[in-house]
């Protein structure tokens, strides 16, 4: 009987997370009914193989497969508060500046703002994940990425030079700078950001700048190559002379722009499509 109350009692243990605020939220016991309100700390919850006590999501959540029969709760504007109310979370995971999260808590719902935009940002997200799911899963979801970065710089054929890349996540355009966590990926792939870190994270950029800038190759996720290819002196530059454009499925997009557990699987997709338009062209 000892024994057996020891054992409850071990399991019962209170449960402490300091979120991105620097807000202590306290459990009795790892929470049972998630609500999360970003795609990367869905995907986060997941990879640490506890999708199963997830009861909603944001609308853009749609990884993995399984999530997707759950309650659709809006984005960053319109989040649904009375649905989430009727789920009965035991905590809310979101981003620091949701504009829903004063409310949540003059209801009484829980809430933890995490901030997901680095390698790092993911690294310690994962870290707290864990703490409040009671999992002992972030090390390992995090030599996972770190493996599959090491196998994506093994893939990457760099044809005896650096390779100058630009990255463009949206055809205003705006490009993935430095800092940015696809700007991360690509140092972590030797690969050389045509796009300065003095511009930002994600900085919108003139045309221009790119033909100036001579990338070998051309990397996109929205913008196709028959839309580039109609902007002015862009067929001069030497990624679209020689065919060096990876133009991304949506499915990579969505892999490919979130900081979350499948950042090494983004490394992988993109030093693939490097490796294959630098070994197909002179």
């Amino acid at each position: 009987m000892l024994i057996l109350g020891f054992t409850c009692a071990v399991f019962a243990a209170p449960i402490s997370v300091s979120d991105d605020r620097g807000i202590v939220v306290a459990f009795d016991k790892p929470p049972q009914r998630i609500v999360s309100l970003l795609p990367s700390l869905t995907e986060s919850v997941c990879a640490l193989g506890k999708c199963g006590a997830l009861v909603g999501v944001d609308r853009f959540s749609n990884w993995p497969h399984s999530i997707q029969e759950l309650p659709k709760l809006g984005g960053m504007g319109d989040v649904n508060i009375e649905r989430i109310v009727q789920l009965k979370p035991d905590v809310v995971l979101l981003e620091k500046a949701s504009p829903v999260i004063a409310r949540l808590n003059a209801l009484g719902i829980k809430t933890i703002a995490l901030d997901v935009k680095s390698m790092g940002d993911e690294k310690r997200a994962l870290q707290k994940l864990d703490a409040m799911l009671g999992t002992s899963e972030s090390a390992r979801v995090w030599n996972q990425i770190e493996k599959e970065m090491m196998r994506a710089n093994k893939q990457l054929f760099t044809k005896g030079g650096n390779i100058s890349v630009y990255f463009e996540v949206n055809p205003a355009p705006f490009a993935a700078g430095s800092t940015s966590f696809i700007g991360e990926l690509l140092t972590q792939l030797n690969l050389v950001n045509i796009i300065p870190k003095a511009l930002g994270p994600f900085p919108k950029i003139n045309p221009e700048f790119v033909v100036q800038a001579k990338p070998d190759v051309i990397l996109l996720t929205e913008s196709t190559t028959k839309d580039i290819q109609k902007r002015p002196g862009w067929n001069s530059i030497p990624a679209a002379k020689r065919n060096r454009i990876c133009s991304f499925t949506a499915d990579q997009n969505d892999v490919l722009v979130r900081p979350g557990p499948r950042m090494g699987e983004a490394a992988l997709i993109i030093s693939q499509c490097i490796q294959e338009k630098m070994s197909s062209s002179p």
